[in-house]
């Protein structure tokens, strides 16, 4: 592992580290010189069962690289046991500096068929999950003011796609979480910044394939690997990228796009104020052209990844 890599000194926490996205970001953190916590359940893609194997390898493999690693099994949809992982951070390393929360699962149902539970369970551990390592981070970050926080936000809640209300949902809170977090965080000189991944992997494998377009798009996912995301997450990390911060990036193979957030598109102002009549006559027709479209995150991205 590198002496002088970008996060050489740099403690980092990365939940869902034992496969796909977060397994790279953990080794490419670590060649980068972090010591690394790998946190992750070891569950299904649907978040049942738990399996201590995925996290121990990919510490066995930072290990047998020569870099500095632990791992941690722990939910982080549960507030006490995220506030441990933080706690591990500090006694087996001395520290924590960079947190990024990727852990997640799927439970995708169209939304008139979609249950309890599959909400429940989606938006707790990612959206609940990112708030729960995030404020436990917070107060060694406030303490030693300084910090980074990354979180994981996708495409289908930023843009939108079919069957999947409750990940959507959670993803767009994890935007708005990290701006949250970016301006409360900013005078202590802590950064937030979310990432929209494009990647294979076993949870888009879940994924059906009901025609010849889906199929088309499966086969272009698996072009994308985990391992193109970490670079921009190891680049957020370091000293020199203190100024991004409550940014949305989307990494989608060789390409990194900066998203943008909701601003007003079209104004109207009536001074003696609105009637529903009014609305419906003027306000609906004049910005019907800036209406958007019922669009998906594939209707948007249509091209091959670079």
């Amino acid at each position: 592992m590198s002496e002088n890599g970008l996060l050489t000194g740099k403690v980092a926490l990365v939940t869902g580290a034992g496969r796909g996205v977060g397994k790279e970001i953990a080794l490419l953190m670590a060649q980068h010189g972090a010591k690394v916590v790998v946190n992750d359940l070891g569950g299904t893609g649907a978040g049942e069962g738990e399996d201590t194997a995925p996290a121990q390898e990919v510490v066995n493999e930072i290990k047998a690289a020569g870099g500095e690693a632990v791992a941690n099994f722990d939910s982080v949809a549960d507030f006490k046991a995220a506030h441990g992982m933080v706690e591990q951070a500090q006694d087996e390393f001395g520290g924590l500096n960079i947190v990024v929360n990727n852990a997640g699962i799927l439970r995708d149902a169209i939304f008139h068929k979609m249950t309890e539970e599959d909400w429940d369970q989606v938006v707790s551990v990612h959206l609940k999950g990112a708030f729960s390592v995030s404020r436990a981070a917070a107060d060694v970050f406030r303490a030693q003011e300084s910090g980074r926080m990354i979180h994981m936000t996708s495409t289908s809640g930023l843009i939108g796609n079919f069957g999947q209300a409750n990940y959507a949902a959670a993803k767009l809170g994890i935007a708005a979480l990290s701006k949250s977090i970016a301006l409360d965080m900013a005078r202590y000189n802590v950064t937030s910044n979310a990432i929209a991944p494009f990647a294979w992997s076993r949870l888009i494998g879940t994924i059906p394939i009901t025609n010849e377009a889906e199929r088309v798009r499966i086969e272009r996912m698996k072009q994308m690997t985990p391992a193109k995301i970490a670079p921009v997450i190891v680049a957020l990390s370091a000293d020199a990228a203190q100024h991004v911060s409550g940014q949305i990036f989307a990494v989608r193979g060789s390409e990194v796009m900066l998203m943008g957030q909701s601003r007003p598109l079209r104004s109207m102002a009536r001074p003696d104020g609105w009637t529903a009549e009014t609305v419906l006559e003027h306000v609906f027709p004049a910005m019907e052209t800036a209406f958007y479209d019922l669009d998906r995150s594939g209707d948007i991205f249509t091209w091959d990844p670079v």
